[in-house]
């Protein structure tokens, strides 16, 4: 789901607001497969790598894509936990303590949630969930020190 045009306002009346922290992302678990997916989606992305999509194809699914996930999954298992990635368990601690500083003290209704801009929850994901929220009003912050082509960007690309 893209984020759409804003519903009418009308006055006196409170809709929700949304906030939707959004990371760069994670496998799914420390595996081959699930690596792999992650590896694809990430580094498909037009703005990750800028070269002509004929030619990265050829070297992302003939080359990376058959060698890459196998060291990274063995990297990955070296910091995952049983909670599962640390990037997302971090994410979402992050969620849920500002979570914790809106509850019970806004009007409007304040609701964070995460993302993950490649794997899951994905983008897409943290926009329907705030939609069926109820949030009129979304606030899309990317957790990166600074704007970039491939990572703030690309979340927008994301979102818009």
């Amino acid at each position: 789901m893209k984020l759409r045009k804003e519903s009418e306002y009308t006055h006196g009346s409170l809709a929700n607001v949304g906030v939707l922290l959004v990371n760069l992302g994670t496998p799914e678990a420390p595996t081959k497969k699930s690596v792999r997916e992650y590896l694809k989606e990430f580094l498909w992305d037009p703005r990750v790598v800028e070269i002509p999509r004929a030619i990265w194809w050829l070297i992302l699914n003939g080359i990376i894509l058959r060698i890459r996930p196998k060291t990274s999954a063995k990297k990955y298992a070296v910091i995952w936990s049983d909670e599962g990635s640390p990037l997302r368990i971090y994410t979402e601690k992050q969620a849920a303590l500002l979570q914790s500083k809106f509850d019970d003290t806004t009007s409007p209704k304040v609701i964070v949630k995460s993302a993950m801009r490649y794997g899951k929850p994905s983008v897409d994901n943290g926009l329907n969930q705030l939609r069926a929220e109820g949030c009129d009003q979304i606030l899309v912050t990317p957790l990166y020190p600074q704007f970039n082509s491939s990572t703030t960007g690309s979340i927008y690309d994301a979102v818009f």
